[in-house]
């Protein structure tokens, strides 16, 4: 459909109508008024001595001008004002000026058009009435005022209130269309933050998932290639990292569990409503877990002492006295200690390893650095996805920290990081 209503591939509304029924209203009205004009001119004829054919012509085309209102008021106004002295164009004078008040003409126009029409309806009506009727000459001047002010005020303002209720439709069209375009830019927006959303939780879904699993199970693997490899001569040591490897699964198991059970507290059956229709919001996502559930820096030296037991050397330096950090710091700190000493299980078996966490007065540092791997413990096959130092990378960032990792002179690796104590 186009915009005028009209099937697409079939021919508009001709010349300057926007719509088939203006084109129907402007060709009815100029017949009516042409026949009209043409019966007025009759006696116009007669009055001025022409022929009646010529008043009768001279009639249709100027009450055929009425056609032309919506392309040209100002002109229709001007030719009825014109013909006014021949007494004819009734339907032409009140139309047009209906016509000119509701367009958008300026509206100086307007006044001086509609005064000149009063008038000479004014004039006209005078003259006529004071040569037909003998009269008191008041009461001609207030018959002659009354008829000119009946026909030139009522069309002017009936046409000035009708254009200012179509400007004020044009422009609540224009406030609803821009408050649909700013509707539909919004939900794109809602609709990408929650995309965003989404992407961030997957991505902190996989680093909990990752922080809680990797060390569990790297250590597990660890002490189970211990056990094959005494499991013949050294029975009692065999047996105690069996218990080793069970206690971690079930940590491991027990951590999962709690997570799951987050992910889970957080989906809340939806209650059903009535469906209405309305601009897209933004998705919610549930946060993976409560920082107030995670580990915290009181637990440091329960996860070294499980690396010691799985046979690496790993020495533990603190600087400082602890101090009250936020939750969130506490459990990030813990976090990337636990991600490096299980990077240094996978990369560096046998190595000597060293940990140091500073208390500062704003801020805690913690550092994690392994030297060159012996030679002689055998490699554990960990697998490697990448994503370790990637994960610790985002959370301390994600708070407004340093990190910072590499390898050292001394063919080790060292992960540093500094995170702010608010």
């Amino acid at each position: 459909m186009t915009s005028t209503g009209d099937v697409e591939g079939r021919a508009g509304p001709p010349l300057w109508w926007a719509r088939r029924r203006d084109v129907v209203e402007d060709v009815g009205l100029g017949a009516v008024s042409a026949v009209e004009c043409a019966w007025e001119g009759v006696t116009f004829a007669g009055e001025a001595g022409l022929p009646t054919a010529v008043g009768v012509l001279f009639g249709l085309l100027v009450g055929a001008t009425l056609v032309l209102r919506r392309r040209w008021p100002v002109a229709v106004v001007l030719v009825g004002i014109a013909v006014a002295p021949a007494a004819m164009g009734f339907l032409l004078g009140v139309v047009g000026l209906y016509t000119l008040a509701s367009s958008e003409v300026p509206r100086r126009i307007t006044a001086t058009l509609a005064s000149m029409t009063l008038a000479a309806t004014f004039v006209v009506m005078y003259l006529r009435t004071r040569s037909d009727v003998e009269a008191d000459h008041l009461l001609v001047v207030s018959l002659s005022g009354f008829v000119a002010v009946a026909l030139t005020v009522p069309p002017v303002l009936f046409g000035l209130y009708i254009g200012a209720r179509r400007r004020l439709m044009e422009s609540l069209q224009e406030r609803a269309d821009s408050l649909e375009r700013e509707l539909s830019l919004l939900a794109d927006r809602a609709e990408e933050r929650a995309e965003w959303a989404r992407k961030e939780e997957r991505t902190r879904i996989a680093r909990e998932m990752h922080d809680v699993v990797a060390h569990r199970v790297s250590l597990m693997v660890v002490h189970a290639a211990a056990l094959e490899a005494i499991a013949a001569k050294d029975p009692a040591r065999a047996a105690k990292n069996a218990a080793l490897v069970g206690d971690m699964g079930r940590q491991a198991l027990t951590e999962l569990r709690e997570m799951l059970g987050v992910l889970r507290a957080a989906e809340k059956p939806a209650k059903p409503v009535e469906r209405v229709e309305r601009a897209p919001r933004p998705v919610p996502v549930a946060l993976v877990g409560s920082f107030d559930d995670g580990p915290s820096l009181d637990a440091l030296e329960v996860l070294v002492g499980q690396s010691r037991a799985a046979g690496m050397t790993v020495e533990m330096v603190v600087h400082g006295q602890g101090a009250e950090y936020a939750v969130e710091v506490e459990q990030t700190a813990y976090r990337v200690v636990q991600e490096a000493l299980t990077n240094c299980h996978k990369h560096a078996p046998g190595a000597r390893v060293t940990v140091r966490l500073a208390h500062r007065d704003r801020e805690v540092a913690m550092q994690v650095e392994n030297g060159p791997c012996d030679g002689k413990a055998a490699e554990p096959g960990l697998p490697s996805g990448g994503n370790g130092l990637v994960g610790m990378r985002e959370r301390v960032l994600g708070l407004g920290g340093v990190f910072v990792s590499g390898p050292t002179d001394e063919g080790g690796f060292k992960v540093s990081a500094v995170l702010p104590a608010g």
